[in-house]
């Protein structure tokens, strides 16, 4: 269906693909991996008309591609689904999947009934159930993300290509979704699988080809390949491990959350403590209420009942201003739209939360910005030809550290990280594992969200579950089981 040979292509002399090729079969789930950085997006945007090779072939369906736009690609029947959504928020879901699925001529009436039946079909088609009216912007991210899938069902793509789909999605949800991409691929449809969750791919992929540093270095059945020799292809090296959880002394509360209520978004009756050097762990499915009690903590959603106290005062955050002053910093879960500003530049965004420091008179002393700025990109091993270059530019790792980044220049007390290592490759998500360690060990209290019950696991010395808006359960470490864990989200014996 596709080949795509000896690809390259550079970005103001700087090298994103050089000697980059993949083929991908009829009827074949083809895997593509690789670090952040390794030139995915890049060949991805290639193929599908976005950007054009500086050197290299790309045939489809038999033909040689000279020059083509996206518009080009889709016509062709080329599909990407991207890990960021791009759905038109100010409609409504019917009318985001009639976009490039409805064949109207320019004096049309449109059908509405007809419009929102087939929605409601497409959505049932990959187990989604979406009110059709509510507008897109309404949607959580993994509701985004099942309409896109939704989309490219009803255009009948020939190639679809999925970047980071189980990101945002429940169990059942990726249980759902494999059983539909198994069945396009009977049905002859030709899927490139991009991801960073390596344990996907066995149940998934036929065949594997690995991205290092903009070249292929390797294409390898599925069936006789292993994580460990995936993750030397992609990094280079051995990874000893990617949970590097430390030891550290636990000292005294630095969060006391009583009995805490948001009725606006759901969150009721909730208490628990963070300590000094502590990581405690919140697990929990989709909606569960997790990144709205960060919300709420952070003075993003307003308290409705219930005590918070930090270092033994009495705080309740009514603006992300208050949290910030109080010594509350938080990481949110969509780095791109709330974690970093990607039209700024490295060294704007990471002193952004503490211009104070770097002005005097309401003028920016941009050389001591500079030096902070290059400090943080050496220790936090940000890859960037320099801290002037926008956001933007960086691998989704990179902007990760950025955002993290920003709350060293003035250390906070308690620091909320929601889904820290989502969309980022095992070599950064290790980095950004002995980071926490190493705020563990200065003291800092770390209250990690995330949907990877491993990384829960692996990285937390105590577990809490929330379901329904609440705590369902706590664990200790030594308690916290994967199968406890999962039994408690689910309110199921273990």
């Amino acid at each position: 269906m596709l080949s795509a040979s000896h690809v390259s292509k550079s970005f103001a002399g700087i090298r994103a693909l050089a000697d980059a090729s993949l083929d991908v079969r009829v009827g074949e789930i083809h895997a593509l991996v690789g670090e952040n950085g390794a030139g995915k997006s890049t060949l991805v945007r290639i193929l599908t008309g976005a950007l054009a090779p500086d050197a290299g072939d790309v045939t489809f369906a038999g033909s040689r591609v000279t020059s083509f736009s996206p518009l080009d690609a889709r016509r062709l029947g080329i599909v990407a689904i991207h890990q960021h959504p791009s759905l038109f928020p100010d409609l409504s879901v019917a009318e985001n999947l009639a976009i490039g699925g409805e064949r109207k001529g320019p004096f049309s009436r449109i059908d509405w009934d007809a419009r929102r039946t087939r929605a409601t079909a497409l959505l049932a088609s990959v187990g989604a159930r979406i009110d059709v009216d509510r507008d897109a912007a309404s949607l959580s991210l993994p509701e985004q993300q099942l309409v896109e899938i939704a989309r490219a069902l009803g255009v009948k793509a020939k190639l679809l290509i999925l970047d980071e789909p189980t990101a945002s999605l429940t169990p059942q949800e990726v249980d759902r979704l494999f059983a539909l991409l198994s069945g396009l691929r009977a049905a002859g449809t030709a899927i490139v699988y991009i991801t960073h969750r390596l344990d996907e791919l066995p149940r998934l992929a036929d065949r594997v080809t690995v991205l290092r540093d903009g070249t292929t270095v390797g294409t390898e059945d599925m069936e006789g390949v292993t994580e460990a020799r995936l993750i030397q292809l992609m990094v280079g090296r051995e990874v000893a491990t990617v949970f590097p959880k430390r030891t550290v002394p636990i000292g005294n509360p630095v969060l006391e959350v009583t009995r805490l209520s948001a009725s606006s978004v759901g969150v009721r009756d909730v208490s628990f403590q963070v300590r000094r050097g502590e990581i405690v762990g919140i697990a929990g499915l989709v909606g569960a209420g997790r990144t709205e009690l960060a919300r709420v903590l952070f003075g993003l959603e307003p308290a409705s009942g219930g005590t918070v106290m930090l270092n033994g005062t009495r705080s309740v955050p009514r603006s992300p201003e208050e949290a910030i002053s109080q010594g509350i910093a938080y990481l949110p879960e969509d780095r791109r739209r709330h974690g970093v500003v990607l039209d700024l530049s490295i060294a704007a965004n990471l002193t952004l939360a503490a211009l104070d420091r770097f002005s005097r008179g309401g003028v920016l002393d941009r050389a001591a910005e500079r030096r902070v700025a290059d400090d943080l990109i050496a220790s936090l091993g940000i890859k960037t030809p320099g801290a002037d270059v926008p956001v933007r530019q960086l691998s989704g790792g990179n902007q990760q550290k950025v955002a993290l980044g920003r709350w060293l220049v003035r250390p906070p007390a308690l620091l909320i990280l929601d889904e820290p290592t989502q969309g980022v490759d095992v070599g950064a998500k290790a980095e950004i594992h002995r980071l926490m360690g190493e705020l563990a060990a200065q003291g800092l209290a770390i209250l990690m969200i995330s949907s990877e019950l491993a990384e829960v696991v692996g990285m937390s010395d105590r577990v809490l579950v929330m379901r329904g808006g609440t705590l369902a359960a706590s664990f200790t470490r030594e308690e916290a089981t994967p199968e406890r864990v999962m039994a408690a989200a689910f309110g199921t014996a273990a």
